[in-house]
């Protein structure tokens, strides 16, 4: 039997015999106490047969000191006040959203590398016998106390919550749950555990920790201190701040129009997954070290930026300007125009502007060649186009250079197409813009060039005197026209008149040779007529009285004047013809008319 209640027993006989029962009620009490709901009991005891072990603050078998064991709320009897001391403290209370840490005062020694004393079985620091008895160990704890209500023994426990925490160096805020916010992830940095191994720059990810929210699982799982590669995504976490330190940062977030490249420096052991036929760089599998095969495409990704890169490469076309302007990629900031020298010794600047391609498949490729797309433009695509540009230009003059750009354009285009194709970069097209050449080449190319033009002037004004003198002759040709057309018209006429008149004559002339014909025949017949009258007359009357006879038949048909109406004498001078004259004149009035015309 405990000696408490033997003593007790002991003393409740004394009383008995010596004092009434109400005596024996007092005494009662006087070892009983009373525990409220909200409170816990913490018992000391003044003496005791055996004493604490060394180093030891709170007794697990009776010794004297803080006892192990706290009173619950209700009413405790045999503490007698000459052997016990009862310190009543107020139950801890954890509020909503944020977490408590511990400090142990007792228990064994925390081992050499580590930090913070392991999780045992004592039903969050309830049972301070568990603790102590299951090798809890004293110090700052892996364990945290979540919202909510608990009795602990505060001799061996001190809880930090934030009401308390700067009485121990902390600021509220650092007991208020984890809040990892969206398109955030949290980049963890643990303070306890084994050292990172050899070569490694962070923690490999340890399954089954609760994101570690459970300290004790992670360090069971061989979990390492230091940069983790595990991350925190968006949420509310309930962490140890003496456990771990969490940076949040954004993810990374792969635009429209580009693939993220990842170039880990944690993982898997590197194995080149490449192929033979690529040799100038390797690439790995997703989850390994080196430049992960597979690109990111756009979205927002949770990448470890601390143990990750992740290099963007635009898969649209890309222009770069060997001039003074820049694009908005900025790449080219750093390219300015070629300086070249011609077969004819004149030095001049060219801006060239080279339009490249990379695509989604051929990024992780490029960016294990050169490390990144400005190290593509600087290293390779500069020296490229460069080059090729300068040593062409020393095969031709300035001033075919000038003429010829069209073709110089080509011939660059089919060269870099095949020079950059060897870095998996695609070529879409090489365009030469201005082209400066030396001034005084330039003075001398304007003069013959305004000279050409002055005579290229002249010649247009001397062809345009030979238009105006050709206007004005077609002008007046065109005033006569109608003169022109009016004559013309009148040949036609006249022709046909003519052609007319050719065809009346000869129709008249047929005619005539017609009737000629025909009076021919009629003559020839009145002529046989009257041969043969004249023959029968003859011989009738004779010659010499048929010849009168028809004498005198003619001058009566003819009306023949044998006597002259005017006789006109020659004799006395020369007033014969007068005479003649006048006797004419009055004849013809007297007779009421003029003489006939004659024939």
């Amino acid at each position: 039997m405990n000696m408490n209640y033997m003593l007790a027993l002991s003393w409740l006989g004394v009383a008995w015999y010596w004092y009434s029962p109400v005596a024996v009620v007092l005494i009662v009490m006087s070892g009983s106490v009373l525990i409220h709901e909200r409170q816990v009991g913490i018992v000391v005891k003044r003496f005791a047969k055996n004493s604490l072990k060394p180093g030891c603050l709170v007794a697990l078998e009776g010794e004297a000191g803080y006892q192990a064991d706290t009173l619950a709320p209700g009413l405790h009897f045999g503490y007698w006040p000459w052997q016990y001391r009862i310190f009543k403290v107020r139950v801890t209370v954890v509020p909503q959203g944020e977490i408590a840490l511990v400090l142990a005062a007792g228990g064994d020694a925390i081992p050499a590398g580590r930090i913070l004393g392991k999780v045992v079985d004592y039903d969050n620091f309830q049972d301070a016998r568990k603790f102590l008895a299951h090798g809890g160990e004293k110090g700052r704890q892996l364990g945290i106390l979540t919202a909510g209500t608990y009795r602990i023994n505060t001799a061996l426990f001190t809880v930090i919550t934030s009401g308390t925490s700067p009485q121990h160096g902390m600021t509220p805020d650092q007991l208020a749950l984890h809040r990892i916010e969206p398109d955030m992830v949290g980049i963890v940095t643990t303070l306890d555990g084994q050292a990172i191994e050899v070569g490694e720059i962070a923690g490999p990810a340890i399954a089954g920790h609760g994101n570690f929210q459970n300290a004790q699982a992670f360090l069971d799982g061989g979990g390492r201190r230091g940069l983790q590669e595990q991350i925190l995504l968006s949420g509310t976490w309930n962490l140890n701040p003496w456990f771990v330190q969490v940076e949040q940062a954004p993810m990374v977030q792969i635009p429209i129009g580009y693939v993220g490249v990842v170039i880990s420096f944690v993982g898997g052991a590197h194995l080149d997954v490449s192929g033979v036929e690529f040799k100038h760089g390797d690439l790995v599998n997703t989850g390994h070290k080196g430049v992960w095969v597979t690109p990111l495409y756009p979205g927002k990704h949770p990448i470890n930026t601390r143990v990750m890169k992740v290099e963007l490469v635009p898969t649209t076309n890309i222009v770069l300007n060997w001039a003074s302007r820049t694009e908005a990629h900025h790449y080219d900031e750093k390219l300015s125009s070629i300086t070249v020298r011609s077969k004819d010794g004149f030095a001049f600047n060219l801006d060239v502007a080279q339009i490249i391609h990379v695509g989604a498949l051929d990024a992780p490729k490029v960016i294990s060649r050169v490390g990144s797309m400005q190290n593509l433009v600087d290293h390779v695509l500069q020296p490229i186009v460069g080059n090729y540009f300068r040593n062409s230009a020393q095969g031709y003059t300035v001033l075919d250079f000038l003429s010829a750009r069209t073709q110089r354009q080509v011939e660059a285009t089919e060269h870099i197409r095949k020079a950059i194709g060897a870095y998996d970069v695609q070529a879409i097209d090489t365009l030469i813009g201005d082209i400066n050449p030396p001034a005084q080449l330039m003075v001398t190319q304007t003069d013959r060039k305004i000279a050409e033009e002055q005579k290229k002037m002249f010649e247009a004004q001397e062809l345009a005197q030979r238009q105006r003198q050709q206007l004005v002759r077609q002008t007046a040709i065109a005033d006569i026209q109608q003169q022109v057309v009016s004559a013309e018209q009148g040949v036609n006429i006249a022709e046909l008149t003519a052609n007319a008149g050719v065809k009346k004559a000869t129709g008249e002339a047929e005619a005539t040779r017609l009737r000629a014909l025909g009076d021919a025949e009629a003559i020839r017949a009145t002529g046989n007529a009257k041969a043969e009258a004249y023959r029968a007359g003859v011989e009738s009357l004779g010659a010499q009285s048929y010849t009168v006879m028809q004498l005198m038949q003619i001058v009566g048909e003819r009306n023949v004047r044998i006597v002259p109406d005017v006789a006109v004498s020659g004799q006395n001078g020369s007033t014969g013809l007068v005479d003649g004259l006048l006797g004419v004149m009055l004849r013809g009035q007297s007779n009421g008319h003029q003489e006939p015309k004659q024939n």
